[in-house]
């Protein structure tokens, strides 16, 4: 997903070397520096689980193998979907 620039440098989860704490440290720091910059900073939270609810797996799915992502992450993700009762 990396080498088809399908997934920018700045994501953090399921992403190697990468986790939910590095990514909460650069948003802390780029919102710490905005705002000793006097910048206003504006913060929204979105729930992307409930996204999932509403696109259709089986096209989804699709077009992640049409982005060329392998088939056992295809399938990994498939799994994670059907976890979490998505």
């Amino acid at each position: 997903m990396e080498d088809k620039k399908v997934i920018r440098s700045n994501q953090h989860g399921f992403t190697k070397s990468k986790s939910c704490l590095t990514n909460l440290i650069a948003f802390y720091n780029e919102t710490a520096t905005c705002m000793n910059e006097g910048k206003v900073v504006d913060i929204v939270y979105l729930d992307f689980i409930k996204a999932f609810n509403t696109v259709s797996h089986n096209i989804l799915l699709g077009k992640l193998r049409k982005c060329g992502l392998d088939e056992w992450a295809v399938r990994c993700m498939e799994t994670w979907l059907n976890r979490w009762g998505l």
